[in-house]
């Protein structure tokens, strides 16, 4: 089991940048597959970002070039760098884990992009 808690969520203008960073409760060395998602009002969840316990990461489209994930295992935890942003990326970013096929989610930080 892990329990994740996100933070460094706000409001920022477009083109500004923020970072988000999951704490995990346990050591995530072993943790096959962690990942950033994100919801906005009215629509689904959807992936932002995943990065696996080797280090390989993978995008979104809509968040290629200006995001990067990053994961620190002495400190057990998981960022998200963005930058670029813009009023599209306002939404709920969740962080997410699987262990042993289980999945695991933290409450989420709200991200606001807007002038």
């Amino acid at each position: 089991q892990v329990q994740l808690a996100e933070s460094g969520g706000g409001l920022v203008q477009p083109g500004g940048s923020l970072r988000l960073s999951c704490a995990a409760s346990r050591s995530i060395f072993s943790i096959d597959a962690m990942a950033w998602y994100r919801q906005a009002p009215g629509k689904q969840r959807e992936l932002v970002a995943t990065i696996a316990s080797g280090g390989m990461t993978n995008y979104a489209d809509s968040a290629k070039g200006r995001f990067t994930i990053s994961r620190d295992n002495a400190k057990n935890t998981v960022n998200l760098q963005m930058d670029s942003l813009k009023p599209e990326d306002t939404a709920v970013y969740y962080c997410y884990a699987r262990i042993n096929f289980v999945n695991y989610w933290g409450q989420g930080t709200q991200v606001t992009v807007s002038s």
